[in-house]
């Protein structure tokens, strides 16, 4: 694959990057688990393919996805020449406590189980979850602290990634970010990150999509996985994605290649996230991102309604 620009940072990435939460074994957010044997040989089929970059955080799985990834990044003693690996700093789990201290607990905490002495990219994860705002955003809080690590190397690039973008865009304003991660966000059903995504397009910080699939049911078919966003679905929160499918069974299409390229092959983007939780998916992503569509179907696509709405309004959240 060709590699894109990282925004300003200097580091250069594949238009497709792999989501990693899935490795951590996160059944209540994804209905299925993933043992360590399974994850490993996930990391390896990346490892081992043309791209060129994975995406990870503190927090997956209670530590394991990047436990599971550091175990393989040891075992081919460091990471690929030329990978660039994102994690995130989370917030306390139990506490919700996310101030500079924190920040330097979760850094060590994801160093270590990497076995990285650096990341190439460091993102502030999840403030919304947070128990307090000001803790992040205040002087010497969260982000001054973030910023702190890039200052002194131990982070090449910095970014903001998390869900609400009434939260997201106002910090978004505020700081000279290198990149974000927005998910669920910016996918066929909907369109909620598109104003965010002018933004900071205009401002040359990276963007890079997740979740493109909306959570996993453009990719698995709404029969087999009737889930929109990590939520179990109604019948009518499943309408929007049955017309992806009708499109598509009529010209032969997998739903899944379809959101994919959706993410890919708009301009502002620089990279889609697109998780995954066993090596075959690994192949799979690889063919549905160069799978040939039609013009039509694409003018099919943009006729369809979407929504604006947040798409987890009404999500539970369990970080398992």
């Amino acid at each position: 694959m060709d590699k894109v620009p990282l925004g300003k940072s200097g580091l250069s990435v594949t238009p497709l990057c792999f989501g990693t939460s899935g490795l951590g074994d996160m059944p209540d957010t994804y209905g299925y688990s993933v043992g360590e044997e399974r994850a490993q040989a996930t990391v390896r089929a990346i490892f081992d393919g043309p791209v060129n970059f994975l995406d990870t955080s503190n927090n997956y799985g209670f530590g394991r996805s990047e436990e599971r990834i550091g175990a393989v990044i040891r075992e081919r003693g460091g990471l690929p020449d030329g990978f660039v690996l994102s994690t995130k700093l989370d917030r306390d789990i139990e506490t919700g406590r996310f101030d500079a201290a924190r920040v330097r607990q979760s850094i060590e905490e994801s160093l270590s189980r990497l076995g990285l002495d650096t990341v190439p990219l460091l993102h502030l994860h999840d403030p919304e979850h947070a128990r307090d705002l000001g803790e992040i955003t205040g002087s010497g809080g969260a982000l001054d602290e973030l910023f702190k690590l890039k200052e002194e190397g131990v982070a090449r690039a910095v970014g903001l990634a998390m869900g609400r973008i009434d939260v997201m865009f106002p910090i978004l304003r505020e700081r000279p970010f290198d990149a974000l991660i927005s998910h669920n966000r910016f996918t066929i059903l909907n369109r909620s990150a598109a104003e965010m995504f002018d933004h900071a397009h205009d401002r040359g910080i990276a963007i890079l999509n997740a979740a493109p699939y909306a959570g996993g049911v453009l990719a698995k078919g709404s029969a087999k996985m009737p889930r929109v966003t990590y939520q179990v679905a109604s019948d009518e929160d499943l309408a929007p994605v049955r017309r992806v499918e009708a499109i598509c069974a009529r010209y032969g299409i997998v739903p899944g290649a379809l959101a994919l390229q959706f993410s890919m092959k708009d301009p502002r983007i620089t990279s889609t996230i697109a998780g995954v939780s066993k090596p075959e998916r690994v192949t799979q992503t690889l063919e549905w991102a160069q799978q040939p569509i039609p013009e039509t179907v694409w003018e099919e696509v943009s006729a369809l309604p979407y929504t604006e709405d947040e798409p987890e309004a009404h999500r539970v959240y369990k970080p398992g």
